[in-house]
């Protein structure tokens, strides 16, 4: 059983990578404290009894679940608040009001976002996808399971065979060569 200090200290140690994780997913920085702290809390609630080893992937299910959760609201929220506004637009007897000409996508949802801006962020994306692809294999498998997929150290060492050391070695390496790579076709991130 993991105990009240090894929780808090658990917790305190995944707040921002679990902030970053959920930013990158929801694009709101308020949505994404909301969903943190939901998830931390959850943890607490109903899991805070288990052992410290088993926190990690409890709380990363539990962090998807309520990212998954949001998505799924707002999927409804956005339907209902579409229909009722309809219904409180002066069309009369028009019948060639169309829906889809009336809706306006929340700001910073995907449906607000511009052909431009989309294809922007597209061509950016794969840029980057490029250049980190151009990594060598060991670089590469150690940056994609750090920063992608949010192991730790110690979690990526064993994935990948090697010392804790070779892997913040790995990872120093690559995040400097796609910075030198981006930078050079004037890509700041």
């Amino acid at each position: 059983m993991a105990t009240d200090k090894e929780l808090s200290d658990f917790l305190e140690n995944v707040e921002r990578r679990a902030f970053k994780q959920a930013v990158y997913a929801v694009h709101k920085d308020e949505v994404a404290l909301d969903i943190v702290q939901d998830a931390m809390i959850k943890l607490a609630e109903k899991y805070g009894d288990k052992p410290a080893a088993e926190l990690p992937p409890l709380f990363q299910r539990i962090l998807q679940n309520a990212i998954l959760d949001h998505f799924r609201r707002e999927k409804v929220r956005n339907t209902w608040v579409s229909l009722f506004s309809s219904l409180g637009s002066d069309q009369g007897d028009d019948d060639e009001f169309d829906l889809l000409e009336s809706y306006a996508a929340e700001a910073g949802s995907g449906a607000a976002e511009s052909g431009a801006d989309h294809l922007e962020r597209a061509q950016l994306l794969a840029i980057i996808d490029g250049e980190v692809q151009k990594l060598p294999t060991r670089q590469r498998q150690a940056f994609l399971m750090r920063y992608w997929e949010d192991l730790d150290v110690a979690e990526t060492a064993a994935a990948m065979g090697c010392t804790e050391g070779s892997v913040k070695t790995h990872c120093s390496r690559a995040t400097h060569a796609l910075a030198r790579a981006l930078k050079a076709k004037g890509i700041y991130l």
